[in-house]
């Protein structure tokens, strides 16, 4: 397992530190420590599009489809034959040898003809009286021709039907996981975004609380303070390292998770020094097209609903070789006499034509009704993808509104809840309250940040839950770009 290597986070260093979210904090990173590098969604989904290997392994789909294509295009490929035969006949006591050797080609076509070319040397002295030549050389013609059951339609046309349409279904099969795993990549890399920022907030409240205890201390021994207040200031302390510990463990658990997405050939990558990026600024409800045009959109590029209805072409081809077993099996035949014995009578070629037919047509009828029940499967299973994936567009839009009332109401929340800790740290000062009273404005600051945050990232799952929903990374060319994101979002 690879770690993905990059400058560790800047030190945070505090000097006086007394509120929480007030300017009274000073924060200064190491001198001799760069920037960190930041580890967007961009990059999250191009390592995902390149070296994943759930869609890497889809991708062979092709592989296999051109396979099962070249296999059916194998049953109708030319075939050269030579065919050597010989009999020993016994006649008035004169044993003779004679025989012939064929060699031809023999061609079929998906229509269901069969034929072949080439040429007979005959062996011994033959004739062929039925031709009117007195030689036992002579070119070889033959044609076998369906006159009904399996004219133009029969299994083996059938299956060159069907691969001929396998690339496009390994096509919608890579387009399916490319899907799945955006969807998968970009909610997990927001779970992460989310978790980091709150454990940089709680390594900010451990600073300030740990800055308390020096001051309070100091006061202490000079008498302006009891030793009451210290004892307090310093459990508050062991409150936020207790919760610093557990929003360490939920970074490592998200990136954890997030590696599963980040791979480097066939190694993970866990990004364990990299740093997340501010949350893009939000300045207004995306604004939806019309929810009949984004569902029309949905309909025609989702590939769930494309996967349906390619099964049902294949299901319409096997469901005309079924009906086309109904017929009686017809063959006209025109060929030269396959037997020596045959041949060494003068017979040079044979004529028929066969015909057969089951009574009861018990296998038709069975393959019949097996093919009609899966039709109706694949209807129905059409109809409910169709309002599956409309129920799909409609759920994103729903949570991208929500969400996005959300942030709303959790910032303003924010706002008030560090206006609070503001006054209440100003009373504190003034000996109006209590130390107690601090602390737990500064936790409800620490709750409403957490809440905030958690609303930021539900709103950029959302966004990337419609993108899936419109089917936007069916084809993988619409990675989000990188937007302009402030610190005033961070």
């Amino acid at each position: 397992m690879k770690v993905l290597t990059f400058v560790c986070v800047a030190s945070l260093v505090a000097s006086i530190v007394t509120p929480l979210w007030g300017s009274d904090v000073v924060v200064r990173p190491a001198e001799s420590t760069p920037q960190t590098s930041v580890l967007t969604l961009q990059a999250v989904l191009e390592r995902v599009e390149g070296s994943h290997p759930l869609l890497r392994g889809s991708q062979t789909q092709k592989m296999v489809a051109r396979g099962k294509l070249l296999s059916a295009l194998g049953k109708f490929e030319p075939k050269l034959v030579n065919d050597w035969e010989l009999e020993r006949l016994v006649k008035d006591d004169k044993t003779t040898s004679v025989g012939f050797n064929d060699t031809f080609v023999e061609m079929r076509h998906p229509w269901g003809v069969q034929g072949f070319v080439g040429f007979r040397a005959g062996l011994g002295d033959v004739e062929v009286a039925d031709l009117g030549i007195n030689t036992s050389n002579q070119p070889l013609l033959g044609i076998a021709l369906p006159l009904l059951r399996g004219f133009m339609t029969n299994p083996d046309h059938a299956e060159l039907q069907k691969s001929s349409l396998a690339d496009r279904q390994a096509e919608l099969e890579i387009q399916q996981t490319r899907q799945d795993l955006y969807l998968g990549a970009a909610s997990q890399y927001w779970n992460w975004v989310a978790a980091w920022k709150f454990m940089t907030i709680q390594k900010k409240a451990v600073v300030v609380a740990e800055a308390r205890v020096g001051q309070l201390t100091k006061q202490a021994k000079e008498g302006a303070r009891a030793q009451f207040d210290v004892i307090e200031a310093s459990q508050e302390v062991q409150r936020r390292r207790n919760g610093l510990i557990k929003a360490e463990r939920l970074v490592e658990q998200e990136q954890y998770k997030l590696a599963l997405f980040l791979w480097e050939d066939t190694d993970l990558v866990v990004p364990e020094q990299v740093m997340a990026p501010p949350f893009p600024s939000i300045d207004s409800v995306v604004k939806f097209n019309s929810d009949e045009h984004e569902k029309q959109r949905a309909l025609t590029i989702r590939p769930e609903i494309q996967l349906v209805k390619l099964e049902a072409e294949f299901n319409h081809i096997d469901l005309e070789v079924a009906e086309n077993n109904f017929l009686p099996n017809l063959t006209a035949e025109a060929q030269p006499t396959r037997k020596p014995g045959e041949f060494v009578l003068g017979l040079g070629y044979r004529f028929g034509v066969q015909l057969s037919f089951p009574f009861l047509q018990r296998e038709a009828r069975g393959d019949q009704l097996q093919i009609e029940g899966k039709a109706h499967r694949l209807k129905l299973l059409q109809h409910y993808r169709r309002q599956q994936v409309s129920m799909d567009v409609a759920n994103a839009q729903s949570a991208i509104t929500r969400s996005h009332e959300r942030i709303q109401v959790s910032e303003e929340a924010f706002q008030l809840a560090k206006e609070l800790e503001k006054g209440e740290r100003t009373r504190f000062r003034m000996g109006a309250t209590s130390l107690l009273f601090v602390n737990l404005r500064e936790r409800n600051v620490l709750q409403a940040a957490e809440g905030w945050l958690t609303a930021m990232a539900d709103y950029q799952k959302a966004l990337g839950l419609y993108q899936w929903a419109i089917g936007g990374w069916v084809d993988g060319s619409e990675l989000p770009e990188e937007t302009d994101q402030t610190a005033g979002t961070s």
